[in-house]
C-alpha cells in the first residue's frame, strides 16, 4: 500500500485508507500502514503494537486525558473499491463506517503536537464482528492502561453530531409448547405456533419507555425479530420459539433489562441468548463539558449500541461524534459527506488545541 500522508487534509487522508482493503480479520495491512505512519510522521507519540490494533499517546502531564477510537476493520466489500468522489461525496466501502473517522483522529494525532490534555488514540480491528473476537476487548485485557482516560470519543459516524451514551441491547428466545398430533386429527394435539399469538399479542400491545438522562432522550423498542416452528405441513407442531430484540435505555443495567422482558412474557419460557448494557452520558463531566463547548453542539442520545458502552463500562465517559450519516453504513452505496470530515476535524482541533 501506498504510504499515508498523515499530514495531508483529513479528506484525502480518508480516501487513501479506504483504498486499503480491511475486512473483519484482515486488517494487517491496514494496520502496518497505520503504525508505519504514526512512527515516521508522529515522533512525540510513545506507540505500541497489540494485533491488529495500533496505539499511540502523549505523556505531557496534562490534568486530563482524552481519548480518540476508530475500529480499522469493515464489513465484506460489495464492489465499492476503490474509492471514488462525486462532488462533495466519497464513495467507498468504510467511507462511513468509519475510515472517515480514523483520518481525522490519525490526522490530529500527528499535527496537534501539544494539546490541552494528554491524548490517547486507539485504532482497533473486528469491530465489525462478534464481540469475543472485538480489539478492544483484547486491549482492556492486555493493555487495560491504555484505556483510562476521563473522556473517550468514539469516531462513530453520527453526521458530525454529537450522540451521547448509547442503548443497551439483548435477545431473548421466548418458547411456546404444545403436543404433536397429525394435522388430519388435530383435536388430538396442542398447537405450539397458535400459541404464539399470545407472545405476539403482548409485543403488539407493549408500549415502550422514551427516558430522558441528561437532556437527552432515549427510546426503548421491544420487537419481535424473528419466529420459528412447524415440523411439517401434516403435523401440528409442539414447539415455537419467537425471538425478541430488546433495546433499552441505559439507565436500566442488563439485570434489570433481563428482569423487564421476563415480566412481559411472564408465564412462558424465556431463554436469554445475549446481551450488552448501555452508556450513560456522562455528559457533567468537566473533559465532556469542554468538548460540548468546543462543538456547540446540543447532544441528543444515540440508538443502537457502540463500544462507547465498553468505555462507560470502565467509568469513562463516552460520546460518538464522527463523519457520515450511519443509515448509509454496510450499504452498497456507502458514502461520507466531505464536509463531516472538516467540520469535525475543525471541532476537535479546536478541543485539543484551543
Amino acid at each position: 500500500m501506498r504510504s499515508l500522508d498523515l499530514t495531508a487534509d483529513p479528506i484525502e487522508l480518508a480516501a487513501a485508507l479506504v483504498d486499503v482493503p480491511s475486512v473483519s480479520g484482515h486488517e494487517t495491512a491496514l494496520a502496518d500502514g497505520v503504525e508505519r505512519a504514526l512512527r515516521e510522521q508522529a515522533g512525540h507519540l510513545e506507540i505500541v503494537r497489540n494485533g491488529n490494533a495500533v496505539l499511540a499517546r502523549t505523556h505531557l502531564g496534562r490534568p486530563s486525558r482524552v481519548l480518540l477510537a476508530g475500529h480499522l476493520d469493515t464489513v465484506p466489500i460489495a464492489g465499492n473499491l476503490p474509492s471514488r468522489r462525486d462532488g462533495v461525496l466519497l464513495y467507498g466501502c468504510g467511507s462511513c463506517d468509519m475510515k472517515s473517522g480514523d483520518a481525522v483522529i490519525m490526522h490530529l494525532a500527528a499535527t496537534v503536537v501539544a494539546p490541552l490534555h494528554d491524548l490517547t488514540v486507539v485504532f482497533y480491528d473486528c469491530e465489525e464482528v462478534e464481540a469475543t473476537r472485538n480489539g478492544l476487548g483484547r486491549i482492556e485485557r492486555e493493555l487495560p492502561d491504555w484505556l483510562r482516560a476521563d473522556l473517550a470519543i468514539l469516531g462513530e459516524p453520527t453526521a458530525a453530531a454529537v450522540e451521547a451514551g448509547c442503548q443497551g441491547t439483548l435477545r431473548a428466545e421466548v418458547r411456546t409448547g404444545g403436543r404433536r398430533a397429525h394435522s388430519a386429527r388435530s383435536w388430538l394435539g396442542v398447537n405450539a405456533v397458535h400459541a404464539a399469538g399470545q407472545v405476539l399479542g403482548r409485543l403488539a400491545g407493549y408500549r415502550a419507555r422514551a427516558v430522558d438522562i441528561d437532556g437527552c432522550r432515549y427510546r426503548e423498542g421491544l420487537q419481535a425479530v424473528g419466529i420459528d416452528g412447524g415440523v411439517a405441513g401434516n403435523v401440528v407442531p409442539d414447539e415455537c420459539v419467537v425471538t425478541v430484540n430488546y433495546r433499552f435505555a441505559p439507565d436500566r443495567d442488563l439485570a434489570a433489562a433481563q428482569r423487564h422482558v421476563s415480566e412481559v412474557f411472564g408465564g412462558f419460557d424465556v431463554r436469554f441468548t445475549d446481551g450488552a448494557a448501555g452508556a450513560l452520558p456522562g455528559l457533567g463531566s468537566p473533559a465532556a463539558q469542554a468538548f460540548l463547548a468546543a462543538s456547540g453542539a446540543t447532544p441528543v442520545a444515540k440508538y443502537g449500541w457502540t463500544d462507547v458502552a465498553r468505555f462507560a463500562g470502565l467509568g469513562i465517559p463516552a460520546l460518538n461524534f464522527g463523519p457520515g450519516d450511519p443509515n448509509l453504513a454496510h450499504t452498497r452505496e456507502e458514502h461520507v459527506d466531505t464536509e463531516h470530515i472538516t467540520r469535525c476535524a475543525d471541532v476537535l482541533r479546536r478541543f485539543l488545541a484551543g
